[in-house]
């Protein structure tokens, strides 16, 4: 089976309660759209543990973005040479942006990593694809965090920059897709709509699966090729 979630925003808890109940197996494949980290605590944690799953593939979430571009200008060995010019000013205005908008329990976490650990986040970090197109059950289907507002579905996603991509708004108002059933994180369902807190947005050719967890809604889940939803 092919399930997908989104927003894990450090739940490390729900996360392993949400394997369990979709009685995950080696067999099974498991994408998450992005936002794995920040805001809550066990961000890093929830890292750790998916880096071991080979059958766990991650999305790129804009939270990943803004701590990757980071901690890499960060995890630096500080040297007499460097050490009034390691963190220019973009680095300092970053860094302030992403601890601002719920990066700090992820940067304490790293902070207290040792240096393999450290580097280990970061190259998997790396590794995150923007998007993943599958054909699962007769239905083809669009996985990203997010889509540009304006999203235009006869341009490949990969016309668009990241930042475009990850921090844009879905217009939930009408179908972004045609042929193929867009699955997006990044805006919480209570967002769209009071009817939607604590669910699973479906309409318009959209699955929206941020269902508010690190806000104290539920952690939401879909099944792909039965499209049979599950919460924690």
């Amino acid at each position: 089976m092919t399930y997908v979630m989104a927003d894990l925003h450090g739940c490390y808890d729900q996360f392993l309660q949400m394997l369990e109940k979709i009685e995950f197996t080696d067999q099974d494949m498991l994408f998450v759209l992005g936002d794995i980290i920040d805001r809550g605590e066990d961000g890093i944690e929830l890292l750790n543990e998916m880096m071991l799953r080979v059958n766990v593939i991650p999305l790129l979430g804009n939270h990943e973005y803004m701590a990757y571009r980071v901690l890499k200008e960060l995890n630096v060995e500080v040297t007499e040479e460097n050490h009034n010019s390691h963190l220019d000013a973009e680095t300092v205005r970053a860094y302030h942006e992403w601890v601002g908008d719920g990066g700090m329990p992820t940067a304490e976490s790293f902070s207290k990593l040792d240096a393999e650990e450290k580097e280990a986040v970061l190259e998997y970090l790396e590794e995150f694809e923007l998007y993943e197109e599958l054909s699962v059950g007769g239905r083809e289907f669009l996985l990203v965090h997010s889509v540009p507002e304006d999203y235009d579905d006869s341009r490949d996603l990969s016309e668009y920059n990241a930042v475009e991509v990850l921090f844009g708004r879905c217009d939930y108002t009408k179908p972004c897709t045609e042929d193929r059933i867009l699955v997006t994180g990044h805006t919480p369902t209570f967002a769209i709509g009071e009817e939607w807190r604590g669910k699973i947005y479906r309409g318009n050719n959209h699955i929206g699966l941020d269902c508010g967890a690190v806000y104290g809604e539920r952690l939401g889940c879909i099944c792909l090729d039965t499209l049979e939803e599950f919460y924690v």
